[in-house]
């Protein structure tokens, strides 16, 4: 009888799928699990009219995203048609902003590249103790490697530091260590500590095989020795200014030293140019400070505006450039607009 029993017995599901089964036929309902192909068909309508509707009008080349893409495309063409005179003398800019996170390394490097990029001889020297700019041109800066620190404190001369970046063949790099932070204590009792980077890139401009026609100095964020360095040995400023509230007042700050530089060690030294960075469109208040800004110093500020973009933001993990990283990118090719309107408005510095 036992065995009768066990005989009798159902697995749990089978027996659960008949109680199911009987429920089904109390409430006159199709028993088993047939396919809701009505509810299938109903959402698959529902999905294409949705898709419909938010075309825009004028179909797909007028969604913002492919009018992003058309324009990009376009600007790209004119950068890569235009055509840039080489000047007549070396242009040395020190790229300086006392307020950190304005895009100063992130400018300096790839004005660098798109000026390398249309066969200009190109030198970059990293000023700063964090080496950011090596970083992102791809130049080896670890401790041991000899650096600008070598040039500013033991008379090294630059052509025995140089190295050429991956990033172009125009490109070369004195690249930054971690020993450049001791630099401004060690330079401090020499008597013509601020001149130190002006004797080395005169040196370097007599002995050089292939002259540079552009010298971009990196300087670090504080405007202590190794600034006031860079900017006795250049002829020009470039700063870059994020289009925030408090731009106008820092760059007010930094006048003030250029001006006591210009008057007490490099006259030559004057403020060429302006770039706003992070620019976002949809503020009023960056819209603001770029009003402001341009009302103030007209001929200086560039027309281009370098947006707050990602891949920007990105490339330096990558130990590249924002032009080597994402050439079609509207971060990258405004600044390869940018790096052509600083050629185009300095043709007559030589």
């Amino acid at each position: 009888m036992r065995r009768s029993l066990l005989k009798r017995r159902q697995p749990l599901s089978a027996a659960l799928g008949t109680l199911m089964d009987v429920k089904k036929q109390a409430l006159n309902l199709p028993v088993g699990n047939p396919k809701p192909k009505k509810l299938i068909e109903s959402t698959r309508k529902f999905h294409v009219k949705q898709s419909d509707d938010l075309l825009p009008l004028g179909g797909f080349q007028d969604a913002p995203l492919a009018q992003e893409l058309s324009e990009n495309t376009r600007r790209l063409q004119n950068v890569r048609n235009a055509l840039i005179e080489r000047p007549s003398s070396t242009r040395i800019f020190t790229v300086a902003n006392q307020k950190g996170g304005v895009g100063k390394t992130t400018s300096a490097v790839n004005l660098a590249v798109a000026l390398a990029e249309k066969g200009m001889n190109v030198l970059v020297i990293d000023l700063d103790p964090q080496g950011n700019a090596s970083t992102a041109l791809g130049i080896e800066h670890h401790i041991g490697v000899e650096s600008i620190y070598n040039a500013l404190v033991h008379n090294i001369p630059l052509t025995d530091l140089i190295q050429k970046s991956p990033e172009s063949e125009n490109l070369v790099v004195v690249p930054s260590t971690l020993m450049l932070a001791s630099a401004e204590m060690e330079l401090y009792p020499l008597q013509d500590k601020e001149y130190r980077l002006k004797n080395a890139i005169n040196l370097y401009l007599q002995t050089a095989e292939s002259t540079p026609d552009y010298i971009f100095i990196d300087c670090p964020p504080s405007l202590g020795q190794l600034t006031v360095n860079a900017f006795t040995a250049a002829t020009e400023v470039l700063i870059p200014i994020q289009c925030e509230y408090y731009a106008l007042e820092g760059l007010t700050q930094l006048k003030v030293t250029i001006d006591t530089i210009r008057n007490r060690s490099n006259p030559e030294l004057a403020l060429s140019t302006i770039l706003l960075t992070m620019y976002d469109s949809r503020t009023k208040l960056n819209m603001a400070v770029v009003e402001d800004v341009r009302s103030h110093f007209p001929t200086q500020t560039l027309q281009t505006v370098i947006p707050r973009q990602i891949g920007v933001a990105e490339a330096p993990s990558y130990s590249k450039s924002v032009i080597n990283y994402d050439r079609s990118s509207n971060g990258a090719i405004s600044y390869m607009e940018a790096a052509i309107e600083i050629a185009r408005k300095g043709i007559n510095h030589g």
